[in-house]
């Protein structure tokens, strides 16, 4: 399997400092650098970066695709964890009262692609996804 290199993700937010409190205190993103209009955060080593911009798509305004049994949102970034990570990022979040748009649960069970995922919206309407695969080799395989 290739090195993977830090991919970098910007995108708006209506609200600097709700994205501050929720990627940095929620998600737990280490934050780094900021300007007026922007801040950077470390998401398990990759880096995204909250741009301001009013207005901006709020959750319900989502494009969604069906997959798996579930309307899943798009456009939505994260990151592939490890399953401890995963665990402990979902149980931050539900102790924050974040609503999941699909909660956390097993797609494709005993299929080549079985993975732990979970999505939910910053406070502006951002989705993510969070997975982890069963066997993490398998993450391109067809």
């Amino acid at each position: 399997m290739t090195t993977l290199t830090p991919s970098h993700v910007a995108f708006l937010v209506d609200d600097l400092a709700a994205a501050r409190a929720f990627c940095g205190f929620v998600v737990g993103c280490p934050e780094g650098r900021d300007a007026e209009t922007w801040i950077d955060f470390d998401l398990f080593g990759h880096q995204i970066v909250a741009h301001y911009k009013a207005p901006s798509p709020k959750a319900s305004d989502l494009h969604r695709n069906p997959v798996d049994g579930f309307d899943v949102p798009a456009p939505h970034f994260g990151v592939v964890l490890e399953m401890g990570q995963r665990e402990t990022l979902a149980e931050r979040l539900k102790a924050a009262g974040v609503k999941f748009v699909i909660e956390p649960y097993i797609r494709f069970k005993g299929q080549i692609c079985e993975q732990a995922t979970m999505f939910f919206c910053d406070p502006v309407g951002n989705a993510f996804e969070f997975k982890t695969f069963a066997d993490k080799s398998k993450l391109f395989a067809k």
